[in-house]
């Protein structure tokens, strides 16, 4: 079986989820990172992040031998498991929003500089995390190694579906100016049987920015359209069954919500202004794409004010509020750039008085001192947590569904309705069953429905 010897430099989402998928490819892999005990506890196979699936494979794979795990890039690049060097290294590293929207790539370069001299000749550099448009070029100028080819290989990996993603890709990209050093890349997923894109380093960092922001268009777009069905009497989700069956358009992405955010599309979107910036270029449709994300959040704070006080423009001062959901999306306790917490603010702002309850941030009784990123003394930004959905219905003027999670669906609705100060849902995501919340006394409000 073909089998190269991997080191994969991070272990958030996109590092630990490659490293450990591309050990089940039958790779020798040993990943990498700077926090002492989180290595420590990948080792005995405590994975923190919250991804179906990836606990257990990083079990497997760490217990047939073929995944391991140490402290720091130079060890992972220097000193394989097997006491052979890396042949392909992966810098699996965060590339944060830095300010005016550009990418901070400080992480990747310092990993750069780190491993430049402890590289074996004839190793390929690949850069997995989302990068601008150069940056390949870039790493090569710092390397400064005629004998270390640089590749992209950008990641399309959904948190919550992550392993799936990995395993089922829809396709594979690998760009490179050296054909051998790409070929060699893409041999790693010859398994998945995945239709491979070979092409140029730019062309392969820029394709992951156009797909992901013309997912956020799509997003923008929907709840753009949600908002016009509300004024002209029509219904979203015929709207959307209907658009969808054209396979030109498809199903997916298509659901309204309060808004896109998570750890990529709003960083992507802004990076990409930059690059079009930088090229003379005037971006006006993706421009737009923001603008819409960042209106709809306004948007849901004046739902919600009309739903408690029947006025758009009514005041929250001292409303009690329960927020269903404060993750970016269901399946995962990621709470970066989430639209939930971005409402909330809003909310806190108009003077309401919240508190929250979202299935990810509850404390998991086999693991107590494991404590999501972001709680502090038991709040996420200025928001209380409830350990009970019923919690954080007591006494409330409205609950509002913020993040998708499906177990919202199968919740007492009778039981929340009689706990709260007046009956109102306003659910965000068109998650609930309208009819399932009127025989529990509720009011249920969403996005772009008709009116029954």
């Amino acid at each position: 079986m073909f089998t190269r010897r991997v080191a994969v430099v991070g272990t958030g989402y996109v590092g630990l989820t490659t490293g450990a998928c591309l050990a089940s490819l039958g790779h020798q892999v040993v990943c990498a990172d700077i926090d002492t005990a989180k290595v420590e506890r990948l080792r005995r196979g405590v994975v923190d992040i919250v991804e179906p699936g990836l606990a257990e494979l990083v079990g497997e794979q760490v217990s047939a031998g073929r995944l391991s795990f140490v402290v720091g890039a130079a060890a992972a690049v220097a000193d394989h498991t097997d006491g052979l060097d890396a042949e392909i290294v992966f810098l699996c590293l965060p590339t944060p929003m830095g300010v005016g929207g550009v990418a901070d790539l400080r992480a990747v370069e310092a990993v750069v500089e780190e491993t430049r001299e402890l590289l074996a000749a004839g190793t390929v550099v690949v850069n997995k995390s989302t990068v601008p448009v150069g940056t390949a070029g870039r790493t090569a100028e710092l390397l400064d190694r005629a004998d270390v080819a640089v590749v992209s290989n950008p990641e399309f990996l959904r948190e919550g579906s992550a392993v799936h993603d990995f395993l089922n890709p829809d396709r594979i990209v690998v760009g490179c100016d050296t054909a051998e050093a790409a070929e060699r890349v893409a041999a790693l997923y010859a398994r998945l049987g995945a239709p491979t894109v070979l092409t140029d380093a730019a062309s392969a960092e820029l394709m992951k920015y156009a797909a992901n922001c013309f997912l956020a268009m799509k997003l923008s777009y929907v709840n753009a359209m949600a908002e016009l069905c509300e004024r002209v009497g029509a219904d979203i989700g015929d709207v959307t069954d209907g658009i969808g069956y054209d396979r030109r358009i498809g199903q997916a992405f298509l659901s309204p919500g309060p808004g896109w955010g998570g750890s990529c599309l709003p960083k992507d979107t802004h990076a990409l202004l930059q690059v079009a910036d930088a090229a003379d270029f005037e971006f006006r449709l993706l421009r737009a794409t923001i603008d819409t994300n960042t209106r709809q959040r306004q948007r849901i704070v004046d739902k919600v004010r009309a739903a408690v006080t029947g006025r758009r423009t009514g005041s929250l001062a001292r409303v009690r509020l329960g927020l269903l959901g404060l993750t970016f999306k269901a399946g995962t306790d990621d709470l970066r750039d989430s639209p939930a917490l971005a409402i909330a603010a809003l909310l806190r702002q108009a003077g309401a008085d919240l508190v929250g309850y979202d299935p990810a941030l509850v404390p998991d009784p086999a693991n107590p001192d494991k404590v999501a990123p972001g709680i502090v003394d038991g709040e996420v930004e200025g928001v209380p947590l409830v350990s009970d959905p019923v919690e954080a219905a007591q006494g409330a003027e409205a609950l509002v569904v913020l993040t998708e999670w499906p177990v919202f669906r199968t919740l007492d609705w009778a039981t929340m309705a009689g706990v709260m100060k007046q009956p109102v849902v306003v659910d965000t995501r068109n998650l609930l069953d309208p009819a399932t919340l009127r025989r529990a006394g509720l009011t249920g409000i969403g996005l772009g429905r008709r009116e029954a």
